[in-house]
């Protein structure tokens, strides 16, 4: 006997309506295009909400032991991210009062023909000082919209930005210490303990393989954005890898090993950072040899301005703009949408600053009639990659969500 038929398809109708109905009675208005909004989507208007964290005015507190914290989208609207701004990803206790005179960093491992040790004075004057825009993302931003539900913190949108760092080429560094022809990854070291405050345990220790490492823009940094970098933030030393996990960009930076094999370290195994590596059911469980360590950032936008929930008065048109990355690539476009996917607007698409530094934006949209509206950001690749409309193939740690973002909008 066959299942379905007129009147469960009737049955389904009402059940839609119905729905639509009460989330406009929560919104306070009609949505409009609703009958093109996806099933079960829930109006991103009633899924916002905010808490103040101390030190970094505006940030949400996802997590105090270890601290983690993101930027709401209408906080990232500068085209350098300034240090109040940037999300915060730790794994462990920050070093107390650390100092920049006394701090070294020592290079070694397997496949380093002389393991040398530097202080920051040392860095600064045996190599060139570059700055350099990079967009830094926690590989688990987007994790909050992962169902069933993932582990870790539940990441919105915020855990991403795009500061000026002021350091010296990984590069330099380790080829003034010499790569012996069998290197395969670097790995680093910090400073910051064991939430168990464990001598013997890493809070941890990952890295990138070579070809990562001798990039141009591949970074040892002790500034951010023309000053020292914020304790928050790895000072008085960090690697800074744009484009990659953030995960990759150790703070309190105190060793890098030249490693012949890929690195071990904690949050290297298990599902650390990795990803399946073909598509998978919703809740599986995936053999870790079936695993893959995630390297380059997929695509992916924000809108940052205006603020979501913005109330917009009809006739008018209304100026949108925000970022656009693309991990080890660039974005070539970005299109906006009002009714939810069914047509898109063009934008005006600005070039990266160097490369790993994501690009703005710009568009305009009006809209037909009052009511509720959301409005849709889609950037592409230069490979020809767009970001999904919603939620991405799901996977155990809930990484690399790169759906579009959307803002809501009541025109009145």
């Amino acid at each position: 006997m066959k299942s379905g038929g007129p009147k469960q398809t009737d049955r389904q109708n009402l059940s839609r309506r119905r729905f639509v109905k009460a989330m406009g009675v929560a919104l306070g208005t009609n949505i409009i295009f609703a009958h093109w909004m996806p099933e079960g989507l829930t109006p991103v208007a009633l899924a916002q909400s905010n808490q103040p964290i101390p030190g970094k005015e505006g940030l949400t507190l996802l997590n105090d032991r270890p601290l983690n914290a993101e930027t709401p989208a209408h906080l990232l609207n500068d085209v350098f991210t300034p240090a109040n701004r940037l999300f915060v990803r730790n794994n462990g206790l920050p070093p107390a009062n650390p100092k920049a005179d006394n701090w070294t960093l020592t290079i070694g491992g397997e496949s380093v023909q002389s393991g040398k040790t530097y202080t920051i004075k040392e860095l600064k004057q045996k190599f060139e000082t570059v700055e350099l825009a990079l967009t830094l993302e926690c590989g688990g931003n987007g994790r909050a919209d992962y169902y069933p539900p993932a582990s870790g913190n539940q990441w919105t949108t915020g855990a991403v930005g795009c500061p000026k760092w002021t350091g010296v080429r990984l590069k330099d560094v380790l080829g003034d210490c010499g790569m012996k022809e069998d290197a395969v990854y670097i790995a680093y070291h910090s400073a910051d303990a064991h939430l168990s405050q464990d001598p013997s345990k890493d809070a941890i220790s990952r890295g990138v393989p070579i070809a990562k490492a001798v990039e141009e823009e591949s970074m040892i940094a002790w500034g951010m954005n023309g000053e020292p970098l914020p304790s928050h933030h790895g000072f008085p030393l960090r690697l800074v890898f744009g484009g990659w996990p953030g995960s990759t960009s150790g703070k309190w930076l105190k060793q890098i090993d030249i490693r012949n094999v890929v690195h071990d370290g904690t949050k290297m195994t298990g599902t650390s950072y990795r990803v399946p590596k073909y598509p998978v059911k919703a809740g599986a469980e995936v053999p870790e040899e079936d695993m893959g360590i995630i390297e380059s950032m997929p695509v992916k936008s924000l809108i940052t301005f205006p603020r979501s929930g913005l109330k917009h008065a009809t006739g008018k048109s209304l100026k949108l703009n925000g970022h656009a990355w693309a991990g080890d690539l660039e974005v070539s476009s970005l299109a906006v949408s009002i009714d939810f996917g069914q047509t898109w607007v063009s934008a005006d698409l600005g070039r990266p600053v160097n490369r790993h530094a994501w690009q703005q934006w710009s568009a305009e949209v009006s809209f037909p009639k009052k009511g509720y509206y959301e409005v849709w950001a889609r950037a592409v690749d230069s490979e020809g990659t767009s970001q999904p409309m919603l939620v991405p193939g799901w996977n155990p740690k809930g990484y690399l969500n790169n759906s579009c973002h959307r803002i809501a909008v009541y025109v009145s």
